[in-house]
């Protein structure tokens, strides 16, 4: 089995590509050893030392770090990855991923619905797939007197760049499509 890595734009984030299907559907964000317990997979990586962060794709793995260099930290990755793959077990337990969008967590007023479907399908066709090339996830939470939330997930949660791709990218992209938003802000 062979894995490729990418950098992302957060130096602190790598994104891994077994060259399987790592999420079927939706994407999971694991922020500590707690929340990974519901995937034999993020919990191994939990495991090795330096390992803050565990995102699934559909078909990647990004690894968030905090102290040792990359070069310590990604044989020990590779490997278990790789073991994981290998031994046919499944990424995610019985339980469903914490991520799922839920429609519950979004907030906008009844009077917006025709904005925010559209805001969502931007997002969805033009946004998502050019953040999940670099190893992460943006989601709507959220669309309030012009300003949209959106949830940033995975190589985007913490990175530097993040907040210029929301401002300069996404927000001129929806406000080009969509007049009546404002300002983009991550929550």
């Amino acid at each position: 089995m062979f894995i490729q890595t990418e950098a992302t734009p957060n130096p602190a984030t790598l994104k891994f590509l077994p060259g399987k299907v790592v999420m079927e559907s939706g994407t999971a964000e694991f922020r500590d050893v707690d929340s990974a317990a519901v995937s034999p997979l993020a919990a191994r990586l939990f495991d090795i030392p330096g390992v803050t962060g565990v995102f699934f794709g559909y078909d990647f793995v990004t690894v968030t770090k905090d102290g040792p260099e990359w070069q310590h930290l990604k044989p020990a990755i590779l490997g278990t990855i790789m073991e994981h793959f290998m031994s046919g077990a499944k990424v995610m337990g019985s339980v469903a991923a914490p991520d799922e969008t839920d429609a519950d967590g979004e907030f906008f007023d009844a009077g917006d619905e025709t904005i925010v479907a559209t805001i969502k399908e931007l997002l969805e066709t033009r946004v998502r797939p050019a953040v999940a090339q670099d190893g992460g996830d943006i989601t709507f939470r959220g669309f309030k007197n012009g300003k949209v939330y959106l949830n940033m997930k995975g190589a985007c949660s913490g990175c530097p760049s993040s907040t210029a791709t929301l401002k300069h990218g996404v927000q001129n992209l929806l406000r080009h499509f969509v007049p009546e938003v404002q300002e983009v802000e991550a929550v």
